[in-house]
């Protein structure tokens, strides 16, 4: 069920708001919905991205932190 809701913001952020909405064909209450959505759900319940959801996995841990694997990685590079 749909309800009516009343904001008052900036005259400014309305305009872009509307060009935003314009250039991604959607409506200005669809968008502030999706984000109302978004801030409120329980973080586990969120689904993920699709790009998300195809890089999952992808990388594999080798225990190492960053600085490691990259001072490997130069290593092998330049031997």
């Amino acid at each position: 069920m749909n309800t009516k809701l009343t904001l008052s913001i900036d005259e400014k952020i309305i305009k872009k708001a509307k060009q935003y909405a314009k250039a991604n064909q959607k409506s200005i209450s669809k968008i502030i919905e999706n984000y109302l959505k978004n801030i409120t759900e329980n973080k586990e319940e969120k689904e993920l991205p699709p790009i998300v959801k195809e890089l999952s996995g992808s990388i594999k841990e080798s225990g190492k932190n960053i600085k490691e694997e990259y001072s490997d990685y130069l290593v092998k590079k330049y031997k």
